[in-house]
């Protein structure tokens, strides 16, 4: 199960670095733009792009707590067929 807040926790933590890959089993990898990581066989549920998604926010905690933003990572994750619950 996929946890929204840590997810946003590893983009903001990703920024400057790359993109962030999100796979089903809560598997996370930093990658750089434009890759197509695989894993096991299979590719991420998702890749977010940090700058856009945190990079206005001048602290993790307004990140975590921005209900657009918390939306947001869960609407991509439950398109792409993920389960992801807020903590």
């Amino acid at each position: 199960m996929l946890h929204t807040r840590e997810i946003i926790h590893k983009i903001w933590d990703a920024q400057g670095y790359g993109n962030l890959a999100v796979w089903e089993d809560g598997t996370t990898a930093v990658i750089a733009p434009g890759e197509n990581p695989v894993r096991d066989g299979k590719p991420p549920l998702a890749v977010f792009k940090p700058i856009p998604l945190v990079a206005g926010f001048p602290m993790l905690d307004f990140a975590t707590h921005d209900a657009d933003l918390l939306q947001h990572i869960e609407r991509t994750i439950r398109e792409a067929g993920g389960e992801i619950v807020r903590d």
